[in-house]
């Protein structure tokens, strides 16, 4: 018997194929309305964050200190600083309800962007033929490393405003009926949810805790659209039920409230926190301290003097495709989101809206997601008629449109150019 010779690729790679977000961020259109990339940064503010911080670094350097400026550009703790973290805590306290206590500091994590914290919960907790649940449809980038590590994901119905307790909880006694084993985590995206864009009401989010605490399941929350709400009143996260810090994990993230540095921040149950930094330290050691002193900077000082302008940009753009939407989409539903950067839009007949990408609109520079990219490549959904857990499926006749990245005049010209498009389509 022969030996087998040179390199080969991990298993993994032959069965998950390139990411459909990445694949299409290739493509350079007008209309673009495919990846969450944020219009509306406050690039003035951080012009001035970075003249200040040169200001300073001069001065330590011309002073004496050049250590203290060698210090800004080297390797740091891998959790991130703690005057970074005090910051952070802070905020998460008083703007988001989570309970810290006064050293509050020390529960708070810093990864690169919450894609790595994701990334690294799922790779501490999860072995093959564990159980994950999700909401139908769900966010790409928590399902294709889910799959990754060879979970069985079962995905819960959604109405417009998202997961059914209902159906969470009877998706967890079939899996348990299935497979003989409580599933390991809940993930969720409780603010303008990515790819729907819709918000869980109050009452969801303490069915959520409540069935996570009967179940003994982890809840991952992910609050990347947390200070992207433009309409009604914010509504307290699920770990603000989390009195003990024992439940939840809580995700979020500077990409979409100050600019993409690649900077996330979290706060996880005490034991979770230790393995997924032991996880982060084989990733990428440490994040970088000049990007943690800019963000310290910024939310320490401005935040509270530019999140109000960033929002109602997001909204005008908001308003501009919901309006060129309803006044020229053919039948069909779309959501109504509150905050975040995405419309989700169902036919009522059926098309095959990755193909109408391929072959009407990138031809006529215009670029979206279809629905089926968030859906599980594999795995299972629990069906309401059938009250059982099945095989999964996706839908074709959906896709996801962003407003995040172009100006309402873009919009307004580009929705109602696929608008029309669609209806002569369908």
């Amino acid at each position: 018997m022969g030996i087998k010779q040179g390199w080969d690729f991990a298993e993994w790679t032959g069965f998950i194929p390139e990411s459909e977000i990445r694949r299409l961020l290739r493509y350079n259109v007008t209309y673009y309305f495919a990846g969450g990339k944020p219009g509306v940064i406050p690039t003035e503010i951080f012009a001035k964050i970075l003249i200040e911080l040169g200001n300073e670094q001069l001065n330590n350097i011309h002073s004496g200190n050049e250590t203290l400026v060698i210090d800004d550009y080297n390797y740091g703790p891998t959790g991130g600083k703690k005057w970074f973290l005090e910051t952070l805590a802070s905020r998460l306290k008083e703007r988001d309800h989570v309970p810290l206590g006064s050293d509050g500091w020390s529960k708070v994590t810093l990864t690169s962007g919450s894609q790595q914290a994701l990334y690294a919960i799922l790779d501490t907790l999860i072995d093959p033929g564990d159980i994950i649940l999700t909401p139908s449809p769900a966010y790409l980038g928590f399902l294709v490393p889910a799959v990754k590590l060879r979970s069985n994901i079962v995905t819960v119905p959604t109405d417009l405003d998202g997961i059914i307790p209902e159906y969470l909880e009877k998706a967890i006694e079939k899996s348990i009926a299935r497979w003989n084993k409580t599933p390991d985590i809940i993930y969720i995206v409780p603010d303008s949810d990515n790819p729907k864009g819709t918000t869980l009401p109050l009452s969801r989010r303490k069915a959520l805790f409540d069935i996570a605490e009967t179940y003994d399941i982890l809840i991952i929350e992910d609050a990347a659209y947390k200070e992207i709400q433009f309409k009604g009143e914010r509504i307290p996260p699920i770990k603000s039920f989390d009195k003990n810090n024992e439940r939840v994990a809580y995700l979020s993230s500077t990409s979409k409230e100050a600019a993409v540095f690649r900077v996330g921040y979290s706060v996880l149950p005490d034991a979770l926190r230790e393995e997924v930094l032991k996880d982060k330290g084989y990733l990428d050691l440490c994040t970088s301290t000049i990007l943690q002193k800019i963000l310290n900077i910024y939310y320490r000082d401005y935040f509270d003097k530019v999140i109000d302008n960033v929002r109602n940009e997001y909204r005008k753009r908001y308003e501009a495709m919901s309006k060129a939407m309803d006044e020229t989409f053919p039948p069909g539903v779309r959501t109504d989101p509150s905050g975040g950067f995405f419309i989700w839009w169902e036919s009522d007949k059926p098309f095959d809206s990755s193909k109408f990408l391929e072959d009407v609109a990138l031809p006529n520079d215009i670029l979206y997601v279809p629905g089926r990219a968030f859906y599980p490549l594999n795995g299972y959904t629990y069906d309401p008629e059938k009250e059982d857990i099945v095989q999964g499926h996706y839908s074709t006749n959906c896709m996801r449109l962003g407003f995040s990245y172009l100006k309402e005049d873009l919009i307004d010209k580009g929705i109602r150019r696929l608008g029309a498009l669609l209806s002569k389509e369908i």
